[in-house]
C-alpha cells in the first residue's frame, strides 16, 4: 500500500510518542510532554512488517522537535566543518572506504562495502546496543506504511508520519543540512542519512529529503555533507 504525502502549511499538530510499557502494550504521549519523561529516546512502534521502532528524536536532540546533531556520511561525531578537506574517508572520488568503484577510490581502492560498520554509524556509536541507521528499505518501509503530513508542532517545520497500521506517529523537524561551516534550509527542509552507500556512484549516500511542499526518497548527495540522523531500533546487534 502506498503512503499518501499530505502537505500541508503552518498546521500546529500535536505528535504522538508510542511507547513500550514493558508489558507490550503501546502508551501514547503528546510532544508537548516531551514523550513519557525526558529521558530520549523513546522507541515508536509503528506496527510495521519488519518489526523495527523508530526514535521519538534525532541523535543529539533533547525532544522531538528539536534538531539535534549534524554527521557526515560515516562519521560518528558533529564537527565545525563539512566538507571534502575534513571528511574521514577520503576525498572526492579518492575514497579510503566505502567504494564500489575502482574510479573513485584512492589509487583505485575498493571495498565494496555498501552499508556501514557499526564503527561508522551515528546511532549505534552514540545511542548503543540496538540502535542503527535505517537501510534505505527501511525508510522506504516507512513510507509505504505512513500517511505523512508537513506541519507545524511548536514553531518547528517538518513531517508528521502517522502509521496506517496502528495510528503511532512521529515527527521528522527540516533541520536543513551543514555544507562548509554554514547551515542551509533549516525549517524548510529535512535531510535525513540512511546507512546505504549510492549505487552507481560511491561519492554520495542514500537520504530522506523532504521539503514544505515535496517528499522524495532516496535521494542522492555527497556524504560529506552534515546531516540529519533519526535512528532505528533492531532487536539484536
Amino acid at each position: 500500500m502506498g503512503c499518501m504525502i499530505v502537505l500541508f502549511s503552518l498546521i500546529s499538530t500535536q505528535v504522538m510518542c508510542a511507547q513500550d510499557d514493558g508489558a507490550g502494550r503501546k502508551a501514547s504521549h503528546g510532544i508537548e510532554s516531551l514523550c513519557p519523561d525526558n529521558n530520549h529516546p523513546h522507541m515508536i512502534d509503528l506496527g510495521l512488517p519488519s518489526g523495527i521502532k523508530w526514535a521519538c528524536c534525532n541523535i543529539g536532540a533533547k525532544s522531538p522537535t528539536e534538531y539535534g546533531n549534524y554527521y557526515a556520511w560515516g562519521e560518528t561525531q558533529p564537527k565545525n566543518v563539512y566538507d571534502w578537506s575534513t571528511y574521514k574517508w577520503g576525498k572526492y572520488r579518492k575514497f579510503t572506504k566505502y567504494c564500489t568503484n575502482s574510479d573513485n577510490g584512492l589509487n583505485g581502492f575498493v571495498d565494496n562495502k555498501s552499508e556501514l560498520d557499526l564503527a561508522d554509524d551515528a546511532a549505534y556509536i552514540n545511542w548503543g546496543s540496538g540502535w542503527r541507521m535505517p537501510s534505505d528499505e527501511q525508510m522506504k518501509e516507512l513510507q509505504d506504511y505512513c500517511t505523512i503530513e508537513w506541519t507545524t508542532v511548536s514553531g518547528v517545520g517538518g513531517l508528521l508520519f502517522k502509521s496506517n497500521r496502528n495510528n503511532a506517529s512521529m515527527f521528522f523537524p527540516a533541520a536543513g543540512f551543514r555544507d562548509e561551516s554554514s547551515l542551509y534550509n533549516d525549517g524548510s527542509c529535512g535531510y535525513y542519512y540512511s546507512c546505504t552507500l549510492g549505487a552507481i556512484d560511491p561519492s554520495g549516500n542514500y537520504r530522506l529529503y523532504f521539503y514544505s511542499d515535496y517528499g522524495h526518497w532516496n535521494s542522492w548527495d555527497f556524504r560529506y555533507f552534515g546531516c540529519s540522523v533519526r535512528a532505528v531500533h533492531v532487536p539484536q546487534d
